[in-house]
């Protein structure tokens, strides 16, 4: 099977993209990991992310978005003292915050994942030249991003909310000649679509 070339840093990140990037996720509590992992990851590598989940999931209640948006400075103390963990006060705050921002948006569309999808109308995007020229960002990205952080999400621009996009299944970015990302093409609806234009393609999947 050929893979991503990115991916073949360390087993785990193997792991990661041959059975989460570019799945599409509809289940809340996933969203908010990979949305809190994006933030933690911020000026930092997603390799690294990987390797720190499970001191993650340790730190943040299994990323129980209820459970988090409830911290106060006696949790963020702990975090900070957690064997392994990234020290960045500012990011930990960022991700509490984020947990109570992403319930109101839950209590208003019934679910994130509602939320999220319904920029694409339920449909993984594939943008035929992200196939030869990588992207960091995109227009559906700077969209999503203005309203999250109109809405009081930290740490949360483009580049960022491009990357949860890419992990969430919302856009197709697997390499052209990968395999798993061929395989996502068959088992789930998408939509081919150019940059700033409208579509140009409709997949019968």
């Amino acid at each position: 099977m050929h893979r991503c070339g990115w991916c073949e840093t360390s087993e785990k990140m193997i792991a990661y993209h041959d059975t989460e990037w570019g799945v599409p996720l509809h289940d809340d509590q996933r969203q908010f990991e990979f949305l809190m992992m994006e933030v933690m990851q911020c000026g930092l590598n997603w390799n690294m992310m990987i390797e720190k989940r499970e001191i993650f999931r340790a730190c943040f209640a299994e990323f129980d978005d209820k459970q988090v948006a409830a911290f106060g400075e006696a949790d963020i103390e702990r975090i900070l003292a957690y064997p392994g963990m990234i020290r960045s006060r500012r990011k930990i705050e960022a991700v509490i915050q984020n947990a109570r921002c992403f319930q109101a948006i839950q209590a208003e569309y019934g679910s994130f994942s509602n939320y999220l999808w319904r920029y694409t109308g339920g449909v993984t995007y594939l943008y035929p030249e992200h196939q030869t020229n990588w992207v960091a960002k995109n227009a559906l990205s700077d969209e999503i991003s203005r309203d999250l952080r109109r809405r009081g999400f930290k740490y949360l621009g483009s580049i960022t909310v491009y990357s949860h996009l890419q992990a969430c299944g919302i856009i197709n970015d697997h390499e052209a000649d990968c395999d798993y990302g061929k395989a996502l093409k068959d088992a789930y609806p998408w939509r081919e679509t150019a940059e700033l234009t409208e579509e140009i393609e409709t997949s019968s999947h």
